[in-house]
């Protein structure tokens, strides 16, 4: 959730030994653990109202977006490329003669990933 390394948690736990002194930085943190847990429950709380107010099923609405994915042109024109090959190579089999010996290792078939690129 938080992209905080072991670094940046040294630097607190030492800002917050000289802020609040050893003896009430224990206190501090689990008075700071028990304020994100309400945050955390609240936050929750309100979702949940909202859904049951509204009536909308959140899953379904993360299911559409992500259904949308598929959508991104990159991925259409990576689909339409990948079956222009398929043919091509069903002819030249047809025919007899594709110019490879029948024992030579195929290469393997180029996919195109539109996140890569």
């Amino acid at each position: 959730m938080f992209d905080i390394g072991i670094g940046e948690l040294v630097a607190l736990a030492v800002i917050g030994l000289l802020i609040f002194g050893p003896e009430r930085l224990p206190k501090a943190a689990a008075d700071a653990g028990r304020w994100v847990r309400q945050i955390r429950d609240m936050a929750s709380s309100a979702r949940k109202e909202i859904v049951d107010s509204a009536g909308v099923d959140l899953a379904d609405s993360v299911n559409s977006v992500k259904s949308l994915s598929e959508l991104h042109p990159k991925r259409l024109m990576s689909g339409l490329l990948d079956d222009d090959d398929a043919p091509a190579a069903a002819g030249a089999a047809d025919s007899g003669d594709s110019g490879t010996p029948a024992d030579a290792p195929k290469k393997p078939a180029q996919t195109f990933d539109p996140d890569l690129s």
